[in-house]
């Protein structure tokens, strides 16, 4: 049985991108069904809706972490995959894939063992009250058991999408997605297990899509194979994965922390009604910044590749696109949740105390939108060329130096409101900055590469 070779050095790279962006798009979307499902169930608890769902927002930061080391592994593995498949060096890729797939397992065992022995001082500093902390606590416990699934499922699903096959990372997540959305409700209300069903429910649904991937890059329709005798572990390629993957980490373990000064931050100035808020404004950042991170991501191995192939024109036309686009979607999406900021927070939460202190604070938080897609795009090409280091530093850039001193500073000035005022501002300054440093930087890079293969070849032809 011939297998698929998903050259993405020809044809067109609107319709390489694309082809991989609709499906990659929808599995996002889905996968954000994981725990934004679990939100909006929540909220609708009959009794303590609102302090079960600040609860959760507290466990968050959790959330976050075990996500970042997913994206350590498999974005840094992924995009290596995509570069090394372009040369045609396709022993080395797949010993990435499996290098990549035992630093999750060890990661996750290590992460399970630490969350659960630190867990009640963790989620006190996280933003918990007396009130909450029962709440997070049932949540958090059960999904750290699950750990594993969840970082496996995720982060090895960036190995399929890497080679090509979108429909099936996007049939993974929408495995789990359904079994969640499926199993919610059952754990939630008729076992009434309240925040513990919801923790369940989402790693039984973690572990299917675990199941399903691991099934697929061990089985013969894939290009790459996930063999045992590709996961020992060799320091350079351990090093390299961690260095590429150390961008989408750093997002990871930034957002988390910006997380928690944010709750903290809220706690004081606000109180538990505010850190409620905040997980509503997370879960609509969460759905409607999918989009966005679809196509950059879907983008990430067709310029990977056609970077590997010497394919620099093709390149330069991928940033074009993504670049349009996202910006494009993300300024409609500003205007929506400006006009319409009433009907996302009632997906979540009916509580009309938060729903009057949450509308002016969305319109706040989502000032400008539009500037957080230079920011995704700029990182994305980064991550794609192999470019660690930038990628790194914008990471940080934008969150440690710019969010985390502005969400305490502000504050002293206009009250909670200066805290929801740090995101739009962190926007304007590190969005610029990273897009503008991608293009002065990659894009003359790209046209001397280009010039200097052309000049090779006329000396080939002349001699």
């Amino acid at each position: 049985m011939s297998q698929p070779n998903n050259d993405f050095s020809k044809g067109s790279i609107v319709s390489n991108i694309m082809k991989l962006a609709v499906p990659m798009t929808m599995a996002q979307l889905i996968n954000v069904l994981y725990n934004v499902v679990d939100r909006i169930y929540i909220g609708r608890i009959p009794e303590h809706s609102t302090l079960a769902l600040t609860g959760l927002g507290v466990c968050l930061p959790v959330i976050s972490i075990v996500m970042a080391f997913a994206n350590l592994f498999g974005m840094g593995g992924a995009p290596l995959c995509s570069i090394e498949r372009g040369r045609g060096n396709v022993k080395e890729a797949e010993k990435i894939m499996g290098n990549s797939f035992i630093l999750m397992v060890i990661t996750g065992v290590i992460l399970t063992v630490l969350g659960l022995i630190l867990k009640k001082p963790m989620l006190y500093m996280f933003g918990a009250s007396d009130m909450t902390y029962p709440f997070a606590d049932d949540y958090i416990t059960i999904y750290l058991l699950g750990n594993v699934f969840v970082m496996t499922g995720l982060g090895m699903n960036s190995f399929i999408n890497s080679q090509g096959f979108g429909t099936i990372g996007m049939v993974t997540v929408l495995l789990g997605a359904v079994a969640n959305i499926i199993l919610d409700p059952i754990f939630i209300f008729t076992l009434n297990m309240g925040v513990k069903g919801a923790a369940l429910a989402t790693v039984i649904s973690q572990l299917l899509s675990s199941v399903w991937t691991l099934q697929f890059l061990t089985g013969n329709k894939t290009i790459l194979k996930l063999k045992p005798s590709c996961f020992r572990l060799k320091k350079q390629r351990v090093k390299d994965i961690a260095g590429l993957g150390t961008s989408g980490f750093t997002m990871g373990i930034t957002n988390s922390l910006v997380q928690i000064v944010y709750n903290a931050t809220l706690k004081q100035y606000g109180g538990d009604l505010y850190i409620g808020i905040m997980t509503i404004i997370n879960s609509v950042r969460e759905v409607v910044s999918m989009p966005v991170k679809g196509v950059t991501n879907s983008a990430q191995p067709v310029m990977g590749y056609n970077y590997g192939a010497k394919e620099y024109d093709r390149v330069k036309k991928a940033i074009v696109f993504i670049s349009a686009v996202c910006i494009a979607y993300t300024t409609v999406l500003w205007g929506l949740i400006h006009s319409f900021p009433e009907f996302f927070i009632r997906i979540f939460n009916h509580d009309e105390a938060l729903i009057q202190a949450g509308i002016p604070a969305l319109r706040t938080y989502y000032f400008g939108f539009f500037l957080m897609s230079l920011q995704f795009a700029g990182q994305s090409v980064f991550v794609a060329l192999g470019k660690a280091r930038q990628a790194i530093f914008f990471s940080i850039f934008r969150k440690v130096v710019i969010v985390i001193p502005l969400i305490v500073l502000l504050p002293r000035i206009f009250g909670v409101n200066g805290a929801l005022m740090s995101e739009p501002v962190s926007n304007f300054v590190g969005g610029i900055a990273c897009f503008a440093t991608m293009i002065i930087t990659v894009w003359p890079e790209l046209s001397g590469k280009k010039n200097d293969s052309k000049k090779k070849k006329l000396i080939k032809i002349e001699q």
